[in-house]
């Protein structure tokens, strides 16, 4: 692909995480959740406009790990500029661990309940959600505590 038609597809297909969030975590494709906000802040990274999100962050390797999937390689084929449905095909093609559909139901449940399982973690939690929505008293998971993060940081009231 020339340099230049390269860049085109990037700049088209590429958020800019400085002016709005990537997508929630519960946000699936192909089942996953996760998945497309990792492909946001991948996308963005590679653009230099992730603003403070970062790719393979500990919550992206949650996807990685279930799925097996390298973040250096899904890095490279968002660089070619492949849009979500071509990435699921390579994941689908690439991934070491093979999951049924109800199988990522259930992993991407958990994803979405999943809570600090940690005193440290905990902590850390707590931190943010009383930065970012101290009289919500509805965050419980890390999921709850992205979204929320992510509204009020582009100026939402929590």
């Amino acid at each position: 692909m020339n340099t230049t038609k390269h860049k085109t597809i990037m700049a088209n297909n590429t958020p800019d995480l400085t002016k709005q969030p990537p997508r929630s975590p519960r946000v699936r494709l192909g089942g996953y959740a996760l998945l497309p906000r990792m492909l946001d802040k991948g996308r963005a990274t590679l653009a230099g406009k992730n603003g403070e999100y970062h790719y393979n962050c500990p919550n992206d390797q949650h996807f990685l790990s279930f799925a097996g999937i390298d973040a250096d390689a899904l890095k490279q084929q968002l660089a070619a500029g492949k849009g979500d449905g071509e990435i699921l095909e390579w994941i689908t093609a690439n991934a070491k661990h093979k999951h049924t559909a109800p199988e990522i139901e259930v992993w991407s449940a958990w994803v979405e309940r999943r809570a600090p399982d940690n005193t440290e973690g905990r902590a850390y939690f707590n931190d943010l959600h009383s930065k970012a929505a101290p009289n919500r008293e509805d965050i419980t998971s890390w999921t709850d505590l992205l979204d929320v993060d992510d509204y009020v940081s582009y100026g939402g009231k929590a």
